[in-house]
């Protein structure tokens, strides 16, 4: 369940709630009473990815190379971008 936090308009009351995504956006403030006075603020996530997964490094200047394999010519194909254009056979 992920934790909202509400202002009330009225009188600038605030707090956290840990809700269900289908919570309403308004309630009454518990300070002022105003019945709709609490609304929903937009807020940023705390969301942090940790470890060494597929994201880290993504953000580098170039991809890292394959060393063989077809992408390098090991299986005997042209690696990309070093034949000609449209040839469409294989290296033999």
């Amino acid at each position: 369940m992920p934790l909202y936090e509400y202002r009330c308009e009225g009188c600038g009351q605030s707090e956290e709630r840990l809700e269900s995504l289908s919570a309403p956006e308004v309630h009454a403030c518990p300070a002022c009473e105003a019945p709709e006075g609490m609304r929903r603020q937009l807020s940023v996530a705390a969301f942090s990815l940790s470890g060494g997964g597929w994201y880290k490094g993504a953000a580098s200047a170039e991809a890292p190379k394959p060393s063989h394999g077809c992408g390098a010519g090991g299986c005997g194909c042209t690696p990309a971008g070093s034949g000609p254009v449209g040839s469409g056979s294989p290296a033999v």
